[in-house]
């Protein structure tokens, strides 16, 4: 007999089965972001090849800048064709759909023997990039209960990190076409896990008219032990309050709840780019290097890497709340880029600082570990939490457009901003952005732990505020799996 199938079941032996299940979903779901990390990453160990005399593709450092920062520009290009892919054709084959041209990317990348060629394998990855981004936040939204949606939305940006970890731990020992191909077969592990494990989203099913299969989709997800009708009725409530309301363009400046809800992700995500965290890591080495550190800019750059990989936010995000990670977060990076800006001042000033060589890697550690914290993957999970799903996919694909086209300007941008400032200055304005994006933590962004994607939208249209919701009558399944979300079952995501 099968054990989920059965009358009754003993939550000792089903528990464990439906984590590791339900991880091993996640982790197909989450290959993508990996794939990201090691685009984001790639260019810390692979310019200063490129830059050296006896490159392969010799190119100058304006042209190293737009190598860097041609995906924030990609990223355009991709998250609105991603977003509509995902509410016309389904979650699930759109993300495994992006598979394709990041492989296309790394091919390209592997055989290019000009700066062009580069530019538009950069281009291609930044694309698929921005279809990441307004696709997996979405999904893991979708599938998650409400009492572990941020935690497991988080275990986005932990992937994130473990790709970029990746490239800074194997890059500076292997050649260039090396990392090439290392990087480019997580594509076709993303691809193949993606159809064979992970299922659509109910909701999604449910807007399709297919609510057998939206059925099948959270007894999957939940058990068959978890009475799952609860969550349809409230799903399909949701699904009725939407068909009421037009899903086009105009929708998402005439409704309140997203106008908010666009406020409060447009704002994350553009001092998410403003507080200068992809130059720190498309540069670390070359940032390193300036700094005369005793370290080599290779270990600090692993260094770096491992401080980054942290599952402390997924273990925090549903208990302390968004909001309070958000502010402690963004006001610690503000202190630290301001002592690495000082450092860098300093320096540029003829002042002796080999006393203090250890300040860069300091600061850049406390920095990452708390961007790690709060402002990493806190604003993929109220991605995925904020917007309705009627209007998710395009909201999700136009907030994409402008914040990549904030990083974009602000990555190219940095290599001008050492020309006209050096380090010490330019540190200092990231810096100045962490506090005003703390300031609008504080007055704009809105608390979403633990309640239900429904409640999220009646508190942002000005509807009274809703209790959390209960447990489910068989709630005690739900705890005990987040518990063992956040023990020693997580290690394997």
């Amino acid at each position: 007999m099968d054990i989920l199938s059965a009358e009754y079941v003993n939550p000792q032996v089903v528990i464990p089965i439906l984590v590791h299940h339900f991880l091993f979903l996640l982790f197909a779901a989450t290959i993508g972001p990996f794939a990201v990390g090691t685009v984001l990453a790639w260019t810390s160990p692979v310019l200063p090849m490129l830059q050296s005399e006896n490159s392969r593709i010799p190119i100058t450092a304006d042209e190293g800048s737009w190598v860097g920062s041609l995906i924030a520009i990609g990223a355009i290009i991709g998250s609105i064709p991603a977003g509509k892919g995902a509410d016309i054709f389904g979650r699930k084959p759109t993300i495994a759909a992006l598979a394709v041209p990041f492989i296309i990317s790394w091919a390209m990348i592997y055989f290019a023997t000009t700066v062009w060629e580069l530019y538009v394998a950069r281009l291609i990855a930044g694309a698929v990039i921005g279809g990441v981004t307004a696709t997996v936040p979405m999904y893991i939204g979708e599938i998650a209960e409400s009492s572990i949606r941020g935690e497991l939305g988080s275990y986005i940006q932990v992937k994130v990190t473990l790709g970029i970890l990746y490239v800074y731990a194997i890059g500076p020992f292997v050649s260039y076409e090396g990392l090439a191909i290392l990087c480019g077969i997580i594509p076709v592990i993303m691809f193949v896990l993606v159809l064979l494990v992970a299922p659509e989203t109910p909701t999604y099913l449910l807007r399709s008219g297919r609510r057998k299969e939206a059925e099948h989709s959270l007894v999957l997800l939940r058990g068959h032990e978890y009475d799952i009708a609860g969550e349809l009725e409230e799903l399909q409530q949701q699904l009725e309050e939407e068909q009421k309301r037009s899903s086009k363009f105009k929708d998402l400046i005439s409704s309140r709840a997203t106008v908010r809800a666009s406020i409060a992700v447009m704002g994350l995500l553009s001092f998410l780019s403003f507080s200068g965290i992809n130059v720190l890591i498309f540069y670390a080495e070359s940032i390193f290097k300036s700094s005369s550190s005793s370290i080599s800019p290779q270990v600090s750059s692993i260094i770096i890497g491992v401080l980054q990989f942290t599952f402390a936010s997924a273990l925090l995000v549903d208990k302390a709340g968004r909001r309070v990670l958000l502010l402690i977060s963004d006001s610690v990076m503000a202190v630290c880029l301001g002592c690495l800006g000082y450092f860098f001042w300093l320096q540029e000033h003829a002042v002796d600082v080999s006393a203090f060589s250890l300040i860069p890697l300091i600061s850049l550690g406390v920095y990452i570990s708390t961007f790690s914290l709060g402002f990493g993957p806190i604003p993929g999970v109220m991605m995925g939490e904020l917007f309705s799903p009627d209007v998710k996919g395009l909201a999700l694909g136009i907030v994409c457009v402008i914040a990549s086209l904030l990083e974009f300007v602000v990555v190219k941008m940095y290599q001008n901003l050492l020309d006209w400032f050096d380090h010490g200055i330019t540190f200092w304005i990231f810096a100045g952005f962490c506090v005003l994006g703390t300031v609008f933590v504080w007055f704009l962004v809105p608390e979403t732990k633990n309640k239900t994607l429904q409640e999220i939208q009646n508190e942002l249209s000005g509807k009274k505020k809703a209790n959390n919701r209960k447990d489910n009558p068989k709630g005690n399944r739900k705890h005990q799996m987040m518990d063992s979300l956040t023990g020693d079952h997580a290690a394997i995501v």
